[in-house]
């Protein structure tokens, strides 16, 4: 097969995003995906069912989870590594700011979706945790609202700053947006109240309301199924 030529007649690279319509970091590709406006192949990997041990997954994604970003046949893995490759390869529309200081804070903002509070509702944590699925829950809501409030925290220091706009990180949408909606979206799913999270809730309706929102929302995928809420 020949490479895929682009409007311009440049070669266009393959993007192959290998998925779940639930997981938060395969929704955050997706919204920088769809941000940057690069079209990509979806090939959805049923986390419930175990498709993820497969050894074909394992081979391109060793801990066994989504997502995995194939560029023209070779995989990447690790959400936070794929949107920088993306900012690398596709710098324009940017995903950081231009001001080492507000890239620095805009990581800050990412790290504590990334680092502190999603890994924490793995279901190859929760399944450690307990075989109660209550019990389950309310350790997801406990660390989803601890992550969710430092954001808030961080958000609103940085409004001290004169960072405004609806965003998470001022006028744009950006790298932080992609982490933010995803944990406002379990948030949602395990009925947290964000009653007391204004800056992070009408941040998250923004990149909601966005084209990129749209279509990366977990109900617009293929594999999309109605949700039993396991934990």
């Amino acid at each position: 097969m020949g490479a895929r030529l682009g409007d311009d007649g440049r070669r266009m690279t393959e993007l192959v995003l290998y998925t779940y319509w639930r997981s938060s970091s395969a929704y955050r590709v997706r919204l920088a995906l769809a941000a940057k406006g690069l079209p990509f192949r979806s090939v959805a990997v049923n986390l419930l069912e175990g498709a993820q041990r497969s050894a074909e997954h394992v081979a391109r994604s060793p801990l066994a989870v989504v997502p995995c970003l194939e560029v023209d046949g070779e995989p990447f893995v690790e959400s936070v590594a794929i949107l920088e490759l993306l900012e690398e390869l596709y710098p324009a529309p940017p995903l950081l700011p231009r001001d080492p200081r507000d890239r620095a804070r805009v990581r800050a903002l990412v790290e504590v979706v990334n680092a502190g509070t999603q890994p924490l509702q793995n279901l190859s944590v929760t399944e450690k945790v307990s075989a109660d699925p209550q019990a389950r829950k309310e350790w997801m809501r406990h660390f989803i609202a601890r992550g969710l409030r430092a954001f808030e925290a961080l958000m609103n220091a940085n409004a001290k700053r004169g960072v405004t706009g609806p965003f998470a990180y001022g006028e744009a949408f950006g790298m932080a947006d992609c982490f933010l909606l995803p944990q406002v979206y379990s948030a949602r799913r395990f009925a947290l109240d964000l009653t007391g999270l204004p800056r992070v809730s009408a941040a998250a309706a923004a990149i909601e309301a966005t084209d990129a929102g749209r279509a990366a929302a977990p109900e617009a995928q293929s594999d999309a199924v109605p949700d039993p809420l396991p934990v």
